[in-house]
This record gives structure tokens, sequence and C-alpha cells, in this order.
């Protein structure tokens, strides 16, 4: 049945906007995309109204905004840890145009909400485990520029709803991991997941892991990650309120290691090789996430060793495409 409710999804061929996009056009919606494919190997879902466009420029992102009654605001400049180091003033300046445009935008079209997907950085000040999202008002703001301007994009969400009373939901996605995430030569530059996967698969050993190994995350697959935030949009309990969204269950960054190890069946023993980490290596992450089940009571429906078992096969398949770069 279709829905009367017409979607955006900014950034929607990348790897969360892309599964956010899907399942909503699985529930029946319409969805548009509006992505300029920067991403490697990104393309939009042919069932969806797909618009190229560079969202840093107003006159773009006024017309991706035409007839639409929810946002979903995925679009950024992102990497992994390496990324962030070495492209500070770009993703500083990049996002805050993306956030500029796509807000007054929003605004001008008065569509319904705007569903900000922020990211678990804006805590890498925390010192409180699990963090709660109030705790972000207590604690320093982030230290690097990506994190820094995630924050800022949340503080468009209250500003527009100050000023103009633009509806909006504030997503805290932590560690979305799944397919369709490639890894890539520099170090950092992938997220940790696929970054180990390929380290493997190329014969390195022992395996490099930077850092101490005692770093730890709490992983969420990238379907369950888009179902946390697709239920946040079309709640009314969600409207003006902000959500960290994923699983609580931490683990270290040196047992993950031996875990994919593990999944992979290497026949070596496992051992690894520490090589000095990033500045902003943020050592611990650990959300609270009893808000999101208010909303969205499912736990995770992916297993994480279900989900690192696709991530492996995925790129396998990849790999013997010749779609990894060597």
């Amino acid at each position: 049945m279709k829905s009367s409710i017409k979607f955006l999804v900014t950034g929607g061929a990348g790897f969360i906007g892309s599964e956010i996009a899907r399942q909503l056009l699985s529930s029946g919606h319409f969805v548009r995309v509006a992505d300029n494919l920067s991403k490697k190997d990104t393309s939009p879902d042919p069932k969806t109204e797909f618009l190229n466009v560079d969202l840093t420029k107003p006159e773009e992102s006024r017309k991706v905004f035409k007839d639409i009654d929810i946002c979903i605001n995925a679009a950024a400049k992102i990497g992994g840890i390496g990324y962030f180091h070495k492209y500070p003033a770009t993703i500083l300046s990049e996002n805050n145009k993306i956030y500029s445009t796509t807000f007054e935008a929003a605004h001008k079209a008065k569509i319904k909400r705007m569903v900000y997907i922020s990211s678990s950085m804006v805590f890498e000040s925390a010192t409180n485990f699990p963090t709660r999202e109030e705790d972000l008002n207590k604690i320093p703001p982030p230290v690097s520029a990506y994190g820094f301007s995630k924050l800022s994009g949340e503080w468009y969400c209250h500003s527009f709803w100050d000023q103009y009373r633009l509806p909006f939901s504030i997503c805290r996605p932590f560690n979305a991991y799944g397919i369709n995430e490639f890894p890539e030569r520099e170090i950092g530059y992938a997220h940790v997941i696929p970054d180990l996967v390929r380290k493997i698969l190329e014969g390195q050993y022992p395996l490099e892991l930077l850092g101490d190994g005692k770093q730890t995350r709490c992983f969420t697959h990238v379907s369950d990650i888009a179902r946390g935030v697709i239920a946040v949009a079309l709640s009314e309990k969600g409207k003006n309120q902000d959500f960290n969204v994923g699983s609580d269950e931490e683990i270290k960054m040196i047992d993950l290691a031996k875990k994919i190890w593990d999944v992979m069946s290497v026949k070596k023993p496992f051992k690894v090789k520490f090589i000095p980490g990033f500045k902003f290596d943020i050592k611990r992450r650990v959300p609270n996430v009893s808000k999101i089940h208010t909303i969205n009571p499912t736990r995770q429906e992916v297993k994480f060793e279900d989900g690192l078992m696709e991530v492996v096969l995925w790129l396998k398949e990849q790999r013997a495409q010749g779609k990894m770069k060597k």
C-alpha cells in the first residue's frame, strides 16, 4: 500500500542513507534521494526519485525540497579517523554549508519535520558511560572538526525551531557497520570493520591495530540503525527530541579483531602489531539507548556475529570481482 508521506533522504546513496531509503521504499513510501555521488561505488536505488545535486549550493537545495513532508538529512563529509585528521577544514566548511542550505530550504518549503543524522562523535568528551542524550549539555564540545561539525548540525535543529518553528528530530548513530561500505588503502580512512577484513584478506600478519587495542565501541548493523531512524521520523514522540541510535554492547578493538579473525577462519595463530594511533582516537564510546526504545522497542535484529559474517562474505566477493582497491 502506498503511503501519503513523501520523504527526502539527503546523502541517500551513502552507507546509512541508502539503507534508510531502501527500508522506506519497502514500506511503500515515496522517496526522493539527493546526493552528489562523491563516495566510491555509491548509487541510488533505482526505485527512488534521484537528483544528483551539490547540497552546498542554495539553489540546488531548494529544488530537492519541493513537495516533501519529511527530510532525513544524512548528507555530510564523512570518513574514518584518518580522514578526520587530514581534512578538518574541508569537513567543517562543507558540512556547515550543507546544513545552512538544507535547513533554509526545509524552512521555506514548510516541511513537517527535519530528521538530522548526527553522530556519536558529538560525545567525544564524554566521561559518563553509558552516555545519555542529556549528558551532551554537561560535557565540553567535541575536539575534532568532524565531531564539532555534527554538533553544529544539532544547533541548526534547535535554532530553526526557535526562530521558524521547523520541527526536528536528532538521531545519533553509534558505529554502524554492514555491507556496501568499502575499505580504503590509507590508514584510518575506512571504518574499522571493513579495514580489518581487508587486511586479513590480503594476508597481513601480524594484523596491525591502531593504538593499544583497548579502545571500545558499540557496533550496530546499518539495517538496525535505519529502522531506528525511521521509527523516530514517523513517531509524534520523536518531534523535537534527540536519540542515541545503536547498541550498548561494548567491545574492545583487540577483541573485535580476534572475533573477525575467528569468523574468517584464519589458520595462523591470532597475532597483532600495535601502531601509533591518532590524536582524536576516542578511548571509549558507549550509548545509553533506553530513550530510543520508547519509540522503537525492538532490540537489534541482526546479531553481531551474523553481521560480521555478512560483511566478510560481501568483501570477499568484491575482492574476487576486482572492486576493492589494491
